[in-house]
C-alpha cells in the first residue's frame, strides 16, 4: 500500500479503514447521482449507494486526509461572501467586455499564502478562478504562494490583501484549529 502525507507531516494509509471515509462526498455524490438520472427507483438508489460507497474508497489517493470543519458560521459567511463576488464580477467583467470604451488593465497579482492545509490552499484557488476576471494559474507550494492574473486592476498588493481578507481568512478559520 502506497502512503500520502499530511499538511502536519503524519504518514496516513492511502487505504481508508472506515466503511464511510468521506460521509459528506459520499452523500453529496449519492444527490448528485440521483438529480442526474431524476429518478428515485430502485435500481437508482442501489447505483447511489454503491458510488457515494466506492467512489471515496477508490480514489484515496487523490482526495487526501478528510478535513475538519473548524467553524461552520464562518463557512456559512464565506459561502455568502463568495457567491455575491461572482455575481457582482459577473456584471464587472460584462462591463469591461461590452462597453466599447472600457479599458482593462491586466497584471499579475502574486499572492502569499499563510493557509497551511491542502484543501484550504486548493479551496483558495479554486475559488480566486471561480469569480470572474481572476485565474489562479500558478499554486507555488515551495514558495508558499498564488500567482493570480487579473482581467482589470491598477494596485496588485490591494488586491492580494482583499483577497487574503475575503477568502484566505475565512479558509483558515475554517480548516485550521
Amino acid at each position: 500500500k502506497g502512503e500520502i502525507r499530511s499538511a502536519q507531516h503524519e504518514v496516513t494509509p492511502m487505504q481508508p479503514r472506515r466503511w464511510w471515509p468521506y460521509p459528506w462526498l459520499s452523500a453529496l455524490q449519492a444527490a448528485t447521482w440521483l438529480l442526474l438520472q431524476q429518478s428515485l427507483a430502485l435500481p437508482q438508489l442501489i447505483t447511489a449507494t454503491v458510488l457515494g460507497w466506492g467512489l471515496p474508497r477508490l480514489l484515496p489517493g487523490f482526495l487526501g486526509p478528510p478535513a475538519r470543519v473548524y467553524a461552520w458560521g464562518a463557512l456559512l459567511r464565506l459561502l455568502v461572501v463568495v457567491v455575491c463576488d461572482i455575481v457582482v464580477s459577473n456584471f464587472v467583467v460584462a462591463r469591461l467586455v461590452l462597453w466599447p470604451g472600457a479599458k482593462p488593465q491586466p497584471l499579475w497579482v502574486p499572492v502569499t499564502l499563510e493557509i497551511t492545509h491542502p484543501l484550504g490552499i486548493a479551496l483558495f484557488a479554486s475559488i480566486i478562478t471561480m469569480t470572474p476576471g481572476t485565474v489562479s494559474c500558478v499554486v507555488d507550494d515551495a514558495g508558499r504562494r498564488i500567482l493570480v492574473h487579473a482581467l482589470d486592476g491598477s494596485d496588485p498588493a490591494a488586491m492580494a490583501t482583499q483577497m487574503k481578507q475575503r477568502y484566505e481568512q475565512p479558509l483558515m478559520e475554517i480548516l485550521e484549529p
